[in-house]
């Protein structure tokens, strides 16, 4: 089975917009391929937001060359983009938005949750596109909690919910377009869970909540990030504590990686090219 390669943490606070407290977990800037093909990942809260007739949030924005995948937890958040794509995102939903040759989107806290205020988190994560799919059309994915099945444990060891891939015989309603598997669940104290990977695989684990063992002396604190050898296939785990956390899997793509604020391409000279559509208006 794959062993614990490394453990990353970053203890500090940023805001994007006006989401705030916002976590980097990791990014391509400082993993490269080691993450392929996985980007980016930022846990947004816990956080409180007060009443307000202010819709706080992201405005509009570019992005080409990659894919978002927003998992609400808290709080409700309204997409629009300029596919037409959109809609409000309630605790427990997933967008998965593919921005490819280009999109222009905006999100925001619900009208209705910006009056009413309350607990809000949320995981944005940043999936590459091959460099054969990153020019092809816009698109975008609502997965409504319903939509995602969700594989109870035995013994009421907890759940995992598939958004995409699969989970023991259970496949994700999300279309990605290459081999990946994205799991949201909760494992009690005490209990052990398995994963099946392939040999070569990137395997993520980030801890939202509780305390998660690999060996016995291999504990991955809340809010790190654990990151799995490639070597050999599958992995363990075992909860210390009621943990919440987010496995992410792939099949890594081994392509070169340049990516400049919003854009995430292969070469310099694309990212250039996408600045100049955005300056032109021919991005999204």
């Amino acid at each position: 089975m794959k062993n614990l390669a490394f453990v990353q943490r970053n203890d500090a606070r940023s805001a994007v917009g006006d989401f705030s407290p916002v976590l980097s977990v990791f990014s391509h800037y400082d993993f490269g391929n080691t993450i392929s093909p996985f980007l980016l990942l930022d846990h947004i809260g816990p956080g409180r937001l007060l009443p307000s007739t202010r819709r706080k949030g992201v405005n509009d924005h570019p992005h080409r060359g990659f894919e978002t995948v927003t998992i609400v937890y808290e709080g409700e958040i309204e997409h629009r983009d300029s596919t037409g794509g959109g809609g409000v995102i309630h605790a427990g939903d997933v967008q998965w938005m593919t921005a490819a040759a280009g999109i222009v989107h905006r999100e925001l806290f619900s009208e209705a949750f910006s009056q009413r205020g309350g607990r809000f988190e949320m995981a944005q994560l940043w999936v590459n596109l091959p460099a054969a799919d990153k020019m092809s059309p816009a698109g975008y994915q609502s997965l409504s909690s319903a939509d995602i099945p969700r594989v109870e444990l035995p013994a009421g060891a907890g759940f995992v919910r598939v958004i995409a891939g699969q989970f023991q015989d259970t496949s994700g309603p999300a279309r990605t377009h290459t081999r990946m598997n994205v799991l949201d669940g909760q494992l009690g104290a005490g209990h052990e869970l398995i994963f099946d990977t392939e040999a070569g695989d990137t395997a993520l684990v980030f801890l939202l909540s509780g305390r998660l063992q690999f060996a016995p002396d291999e504990v991955l604190e809340e809010e790190g990030l654990a990151v799995m050898s490639s070597r050999e296939a599958g992995f363990a785990m075992t909860a210390l504590e009621n943990s919440r956390f987010l496995v992410l899997t792939g099949a890594p793509l081994n392509e070169p990686i340049n990516g400049h604020g919003p854009f995430v391409m292969n070469s310099y000279e694309e990212i250039l090219q996408a600045y100049d559509d955005v300056k032109n208006g021919r991005l999204g």
